[in-house]
C-alpha cells in the first residue's frame, strides 16, 4: 500500500512540475533556468514546513507522510535537472548566470527550508496549544 501511494504521489507531483513549468516557461524568456529554480525553492519550502509541522502531528498517518515527502516532494524537485543546466550554462561560458543559479538554488532552498521550517514550528505550538484548549 505504501509504494501506491508513494507512486500516486509522485505521479501528482511530477505532473504538478509540468503543469507549473509550463506556466513558468510562457511567462519567463531567456538563458537562465527560472523554472527549474523556482520549482526547486518551492519545494524546499513545503518539505520544511511539512517536516516542521505535518509530520509532527496525528494529521496524516504514516504512509501519507512518506507519500508526500518521497513522493510528490521528491518528483516535483529535481536535483539532476539542476545539475545539467549548471553544467550546460558553465560550458556556454555563461558565468554569471552559472554562479547566480547555483547560488540562489543553493542559499535560496537553505533559506525557503528555514523559512518553512519556521513557519512549520510556529504552526504546531498553535496546533498543540488549539489540541489542550
Amino acid at each position: 500500500m505504501l509504494y501506491l501511494l508513494v507512486g500516486l504521489a509522485g505521479i501528482l507531483g511530477a505532473s504538478a512540475r509540468y503543469g507549473l513549468g509550463l506556466l513558468i516557461g510562457n511567462v519567463v524568456v531567456g538563458a537562465f533556468p527560472w523554472t527549474t529554480l523556482t520549482i526547486n525553492l518551492i519545494g524546499c519550502f513545503v518539505l520544511g514546513y511539512a517536516t516542521h509541522f505535518l509530520f509532527k502531528t496525528t494529521l496524516l498517518h504514516q504512509y501519507a507522510m512518506t507519500a508526500l515527502g518521497t513522493g510528490f516532494v521528491g518528483s516535483f524537485t529535481t536535483f539532476s535537472t539542476f545539475s545539467v543546466e549548471s553544467v550546460e550554462l558553465l560550458r556556454a561560458g555563461v558565468y554569471s548566470y552559472a554562479f547566480a543559479y547555483i547560488s540562489l538554488s543553493l542559499f535560496g532552498g537553505l533559506l525557503l527550508s528555514y523559512v518553512g521550517y519556521l513557519l512549520g514550528t510556529r504552526r504546531l505550538r498553535r496546533f498543540q496549544k488549539e489540541e489542550v484548549s
